[in-house]
């Protein structure tokens, strides 16, 4: 097939290009490159791309395409919180749009990268695709906004497909800071604490951004009647872990580190654990294979091959926030978020 990854080249994207690429389509990018100077490790996997704001897309730019897989976006909840309203006009609007004009040109799947923090703040019950949603952030919602607005284009020629992915988690060469088991390894191998910023008690699902990976190519390649317009939970049902649990996995990888809490840390209320059963019944070609442990070990081996410094992470190198707030305060981006032309990258 000819696909159209949008965030080609952002955490997600590098990772599933090159796995895109060895199953066989033709796959082009479509980024804005916010986070080109964020490269970490390996050298990003080249395709053919357009350079171009997702709110900028044109009918013409998605003509001839068979599938969109949906990436782009500000990624994070502190991110969405920079500019709540920045947050709906780029994850909800302007994906409504793409959806509605890769639709008008013909495009028969549409693969939208979701998020289990739809669930939101829902206790300690399982939770399945017909769960209530409950987001409680910008960015949760602006991702349960998209769902619902997208589902109502569905038709027999345009198949919407709705990936709620689970905290996502690996190495990858634009690797995030800002995700919960990324982020703990970090602050264990760089200063010898496990730091947790609430008391470690909501729950969250996690999958490797390899796994992630491979379930967008299951959905790719499915069936139209195995996916029309329906949600999945992305992950294993037995990868719901308590923040605290993640943190106690931390301490026995990283030799010589301790569990440390932030002064005053009280409960987060994003608490929401999922089950994967729909996903393993309906497309048992994805077949997550990483474990909490397993990547923790990938992490921590990762960090001491870089030599990963506490500045390197907190900071405007790999940090979406503080990368983001640089370039503003250095006038590479006006406050719309788009490049000034004259730092167009």
């Amino acid at each position: 097939m000819r696909v159209l990854v949008t965030g080609h080249n952002g955490y997600i994207g590098t990772i599933l290009v090159p796995i895109l690429k060895q199953a066989g389509h033709e796959v082009l990018g479509l980024d804005s490159n916010l986070f080109t100077a964020c490269t970490f490790g390996a050298e990003v996997f080249s395709i053919p791309a357009i350079k171009k704001d997702i709110r900028d897309v044109e009918a013409s730019d998605l003509e001839g395409f068979d599938a969109v897989i949906h990436l782009a976006g500000l990624s994070n909840d502190p991110l969405s919180d920079l500019n709540p309203d920045l947050t709906y006009e780029i994850n909800h609007r302007a994906s409504l749009r793409l959806a509605k004009l890769a639709k008008q040109v013909g495009v028969s799947r549409f693969i939208f990268s979701s998020s289990c923090s739809n669930y939101g703040a829902a206790g300690d019950d399982f939770l399945d695709e017909s769960s209530p949603l409950n987001p409680v952030t910008p960015y949760g919602i602006s991702k349960m906004l998209v769902e619902k607005d997208v589902s109502l284009l569905a038709s027999d020629r345009f198949s919407p497909v709705f990936l709620r992915n689970a905290t996502v988690y690996g190495v990858s060469p634009r690797l995030r800071f800002d995700l919960v088991l990324n982020n703990l390894v970090a602050w264990a191998f760089t200063t010898g604490k496990v730091y947790l910023k609430s008391d470690g008690t909501p729950w969250r699902p996690i999958i490797h951004v390899e796994d992630v990976s491979f379930a967008f190519l299951a959905a790719l390649e499915a069936q139209q009647d195995r996916v029309h317009n329906q949600a999945f939970n992305i992950g294993r049902t037995e990868e719901n872990y308590r923040i605290r649990d993640l943190a106690e996995i931390v301490v026995q990888i990283v030799p010589n580190s301790i569990l440390e809490y932030a002064p005053g840390a009280g409960p987060d209320k994003r608490c929401y654990r999922v089950d994967t059963s729909k996903v393993s019944r309906e497309l048992p070609e994805f077949n997550p294979q990483w474990d909490a442990r397993r990547g923790a070990k990938e992490l921590y081996a990762v960090y001491q091959k870089v030599g990963l410094s506490l500045d390197d992470f907190e900071g405007p190198r790999y940090k979406r926030i503080a990368h983001i707030k640089m370039l503003l305060e250095q006038g590479s981006l006006d406050p719309s978020l788009r490049w000034k032309s004259a730092y167009s990258v």
